[in-house]
C-alpha cells in the first residue's frame, strides 16, 4: 500500500512539473501561454529560434519552466526541440519519463547522430533530447565547433529550440551557451532568490553577450483572494 502511494506522489508530482500538458485550461497553463506571447513578441524584427533557459542558483525551477514553455510552443503547432543541457545535473529525462542512455553528450562527443539522440515526447510537435552521460568537460563540448554545427542542424529541423542550462552564478557552461543561442530568460524564484544573486547573474550573462530577453518569476504568490493561483497549488 505505501508503495503504491509513494508511486502515486510521484505521478503527481511529474503532473505538476508539466501542468502544460497534464492541465493545459489551469490558469499556470495560462501564465505559460502568456510567456510564449512575450517571447513571440520580444524580437519582433526577428523570428526567435534558440531559446536558452538559466538561473543564477541551482533549484529555482527553471527546468520546470523551460520544459512547461516547450510543451505550450508544441501546442500551438510549432514544431520543438527541448535540450537538457545541464550536463553536471540533469533532470528533463525524469520530467519525460525517458531514459538517459544517450543524449547530448554524444551528439557533441560525435559518438551518435542527431537523429539517434531525439526521442519523441507523448506531446505532438515536441521532441526531446536528453543529457546523456555525465561528461568530465561540460563546458569545452558546448563551447566547441562541434556544437555550433549541431545547432545549425537542428535550426534547419525545428522552429523552436530550447534549452535548459546549468545556473550562472554555478558553472560557466549556461554562459557560454548563452553567447550562441539568440535569446536568454533568467527563471528566480520568488521569496528564494536574492537580489544580489540576479545582479551578478545578469552581469555574467550580459559579459558573454547573452541576448536577454526577459525574466521569469517563479512560485510567486499571491493573495487568496486573487484570481491567480500560487504554482503547485492550482489544479
Amino acid at each position: 500500500m505505501a508503495r503504491k502511494k509513494r508511486g502515486k506522489q510521484i505521478i503527481q508530482t511529474m503532473a505538476r512539473k508539466l501542468v502544460t500538458s497534464a492541465n493545459p485550461k489551469s490558469v499556470v497553463s495560462e501564465q505559460f501561454r502568456t510567456l510564449r506571447t512575450n517571447i513571440n513578441f520580444s524580437m519582433p524584427d526577428k523570428e526567435l529560434q534558440t531559446i536558452l533557459y538559466t538561473s543564477a542558483s541551482p533549484g529555482e525551477g527553471k527546468s520546470t519552466v523551460a520544459a512547461n514553455t516547450a510543451v505550450v510552443f508544441a501546442q500551438e503547432g510549432k514544431r520543438v526541440l527541448l535540450i537538457d543541457a545541464d550536463m553536471r545535473k540533469p533532470t528533463v529525462h525524469y520530467t519525460f519519463h525517458m531514459t538517459n542512455t544517450i543524449g547530448l553528450s554524444n551528439l557533441l562527443t560525435r559518438q551518435a547522430t542527431l537523429e539517434e539522440v531525439m526521442k519523441t515526447s507523448d506531446m505532438e510537435n515536441l521532441k526531446v533530447i536528453t543529457c546523456g552521460p555525465i561528461p568530465p568537460n561540460p563546458a569545452e563540448l558546448i563551447g566547441s565547433r562541434t556544437m555550433d554545427k549541431v545547432m545549425e542542424e537542428m535550426k534547419s529541423q525545428f522552429d523552436i529550440i530550447i534549452f535548459d542550462a546549468p545556473p550562472v552564478l554555478s558553472v560557466t557552461d549556461g554562459q557560454v551557451l548563452s553567447n550562441k543561442c539568440e535569446g536568454t530568460v533568467l527563471v528566480m524564484s520568488a521569496g528564494q532568490t536574492e537580489k544580489e544573486s540576479v545582479v551578478k547573474a545578469k552581469e555574467a550573462l550580459v559579459s558573454s553577450q547573452a541576448n536577454i530577453i526577459g525574466a521569469v518569476l517563479n512560485n510567486f504568490k499571491l493573495e487568496k483572494d486573487h484570481y491567480y493561483q500560487y504554482y503547485g497549488t492550482a489544479e
